[in-house]
């Protein structure tokens, strides 16, 4: 694996200054949530800087490296090319960061549409992308406060936040994405009926 230095100044060549000060903040943001959780911090500062590593502004490239890694996309990715820098960079980010650690790359892989049965890394990460200092939506505020109150509840309005987004733009919402939702929706129940 290169050194953090090294990883750094190749991925602001890679994505631009604006989505590597973005990346920072999803950094900063992921390594607080890590020790709040009791998670690897240097996991979560690795995989906080680098899940949009392959967040290429050119459609075409992107496509092209997916092509080159030959990676497989759902119909979901096909048709909303935004998601597909989730895949894609975990095959970057082992191929061309040196990251083997399987977590670091999961957590990459789903940043953007998040899974059944997450590892707290994973949720992290999600959540980091989400709150971190950049966003400016409203009630972000509340979204940071309570993430480090309540990281499953904070994930789950993350998610219905998104699904309100896409719904309201008129775009598809992966399924991942409604499977994580429900998924924390039951355990919050069966937390409850306990």
């Amino acid at each position: 694996m290169k050194s953090i230095l090294d990883i750094k100044e190749k991925l602001i060549r890679t994505i631009g200054e604006k989505r590597f000060i973005h990346s920072i903040g999803v950094m900063e943001t992921a390594v607080d949530l890590a020790k709040k959780y009791g998670v690897d911090e240097d996991k979560a500062r690795m995989a906080g800087l680098l899940h949009d590593c392959a967040k290429y502004r050119d459609h075409l490239y992107l496509l092209k490296r997916v092509s080159d890694f030959d990676i497989i996309l759902d119909d979901m990715m096909l048709q909303n090319k935004e998601l597909i820098h989730g895949p894609l960079g975990a095959k970057v980010a082992e191929i061309e960061f040196g990251i083997k650690d399987k977590e670091i790359l999961s957590s990459i892989y789903y940043h953007t549409i998040g899974k059944e049965d997450m590892s707290l890394l994973e949720k992290i990460i999600y959540i980091a992308d989400f709150i971190e200092p950049g966003r400016t939506f409203q009630g972000v505020d509340f979204h940071r406060e309570y993430a480090f109150k309540h990281l499953d509840g904070a994930l789950r309005l993350s998610m219905d936040n998104t699904i309100k987004h896409l719904v309201d733009k008129g775009r598809l919402i992966h399924l991942n994405t409604i499977k994580a939702r429900n998924y924390l929706i039951s355990i919050e129940k069966s937390e409850l009926d306990a």
